[in-house]
């Protein structure tokens, strides 16, 4: 990946926050890397190197600085600058690919050989695929040392690491100090995160709550999200409200509660997480993560989408606007399969009756955190679902068996609900179960799989937003917004939602009922 160095070193010199997390600084003075927001005294420009990640640093070997901490970095927006396939690729590594395999299998699952897999990591993020996920179980288990009162072995599996040797010596590696100097660098600095981990927050028998920063590119708008999710709330499952988000999850074999919330004036949410145990703790930040599209670049979003005089408006009436994420796909599939052709308010009383009568009954160890009282299950799996008569729900004969296919797909493997196809490929994937179109298999790819360019042409909503056009001209406009389609699609259905009248929000083709 080309990277225009005179730039990266103006950023560096001025602490412009917009570059955060997407260029990193290797002093050859010291061998530290750091943020371009370090406090440290800016370096003379010949002994700076620049790095498009924080592996490709590691891996030429710097270390991560102490005081800026790459680990509280925003990261890298995955698709920014980089090929598709790579794209794909860290979003499969992020989801804990490699934590149980290797470079051929993750090869192997998007479709190509491992060397040039490689070749391509090499070129677009300056490391490989294997020094990418090393780094990023080094960077969060540094964010846990630093944020958590979690035991050294929790931290180490929490992060993702096979053994506690190996988080020895990684940390020993990269920093030149064992963990427990670096926790306690941290107290006598009077650091630490907001309550910390294992600080007492569970009910009897334990489970002490683990609070987390996870950081975002500002602006971000959390009304806009937290109403979206909140309108679209699975009774039972979730809730959400102007204060917080607050779900069910089925983790580490058993089941737990999450919670997020704004932290006014600050470039990151704060979660709490309930859990069975720490270990998966890592992939549970990275599905918040998702969830709240915290790895969005606003400005180039803006910058790019704003070019265009139809969403120019939208764009400065909606800076730092999100696609609302998933925790989880198939659940996102399924509530999207609800809500075709009805309103959001009944596709929220399908799901409720789905999960009252087939998901898992929530048992949170320590019990139900302040807060989460309404929350009583856990959404089904999709080997539930597959085996479930679903009569008797109010749903239309074809549509509950469109569900039961999907679910029979997803759990025999032949739907995959994750990075490791294409976005045409995945379309074409939801598109052969029957039941499921064009608008449904986009909306899905949009927020359960993260895809940024997908864009349900058809859907209504969208084409009333622009006056009325017609799907095809709708498909031919939106060339122009590639590769943040699905940006400009939430755009537009929030002008949609906020222009017309309270009959005409309910139904739009599925557009705001999904």
């Amino acid at each position: 990946m080309r990277i225009d160095e005179d730039a990266c070193y103006r950023a560096l010199e001025t602490r412009d926050r917009r570059f955060d997390g997407r260029f990193f600084t290797g002093v050859r003075s010291t061998g530290i890397y750091c943020r371009p927001i370090c406090p440290a005294r800016t370096p003379k420009r010949e002994r700076c190197v620049f790095f498009p990640s924080a592996a490709a640093a590691q891996e030429a070997g710097y270390r991560p600085c102490l005081r800026c901490r790459p680990e509280a970095s925003p990261g890298t927006p995955a698709w920014l600058g980089t090929s598709a396939l790579v794209s794909r690729a860290l979003r499969l590594i992020a989801e804990g690919a490699l934590d149980d395999a290797d470079a051929p299998a993750l090869a192997a699952r998007l479709g190509v050989g491992e060397r040039h897999l490689r070749r391509l990591f090499l070129r677009h993020v300056g490391a490989s695929p294997l020094a990418v996920a090393q780094t990023r179980r080094l960077l969060f288990a540094k964010k846990l040392l630093d944020e958590t009162a979690l035991s050294m072995t929790e931290v180490a599996l929490s992060s993702g690491f096979s053994s506690v040797r190996r988080f020895n010596d990684a940390i020993r590696a990269a920093y030149e100090r064992s963990p427990r100097e670096l926790r306690k660098a941290v107290s006598k600095r009077g650091g630490g995160g907001e309550g910390g981990g294992g600080n007492g927050g569970g009910g009897e028998g334990g489970a002490p709550d683990i609070a987390l920063r996870l950081p975002f590119r500002p602006p971000l708008d959390w009304g806009a999200l937290a109403g979206f999710l909140g309108a679209r709330a699975i009774p039972g499952v979730e809730s959400a409200d102007p204060g917080a988000y607050r779900r069910t999850v089925r983790v580490a074999g058993g089941h737990g509660v999450v919670e997020v919330r704004q932290a006014p004036g600050e470039p990151y949410l704060l979660a709490r997480l309930r859990l069975p145990g720490t270990e998966g703790l890592i992939h549970c930040a990275e599905r918040l993560r998702r969830l709240f599209d915290l790895g969005a670049d606003p400005d180039a979003i803006a910058a790019h989408l704003g070019a265009d005089p139809r969403l120019a408006p939208r764009v400065l009436a909606m800076p730092g606007v999100r696609v609302p994420g998933a925790w989880d796909g198939f659940e996102l599939a399924v509530r999207a399969i609800l809500g075709q052709q009805v309103s959001v308010r009944a596709a929220t009383q399908l799901a409720g009756r789905l999960v009252e009568r087939h998901g898992e009954p929530l048992a949170v160890r320590g019990g139900l955190p302040e807060g989460a009282e309404g929350l009583r299950f856990v959404f089904p799996a999709p080997e539930a679902l597959a085996a479930a008569d679903l009569t008797g729900l109010g749903l239309p004969r074809a549509r509950a068996a469109t569900i039961a296919a999907l679910a029979a797909r997803v759990a025999s493997g032949e739907v995959a609900l994750d990075a490791s196809r294409g976005l045409e490929e995945t379309v074409r994937a939801l598109c052969a179960v029957p039941g499921v179109g064009a608008w449904t298999a986009h909306y899905i790819a949009m927020r359960a799989l993260r895809e940024p360019d997908a864009f349900p042409a058809t859907d209504l909503g969208l084409r009333r937003a622009l006056g009325g056009v017609s799907g095809a001209d709708l498909a031919a406009m939106a060339e122009a917004w590639r590769p943040w389609r699905a940006y400009a699609a939430v755009l537009l259905w929030t002008a949609d939602a906020q222009g017309a009248r309270p009959a005409e929000r309910e139904v739009s083709n599925g557009s705001l009922a999904g």
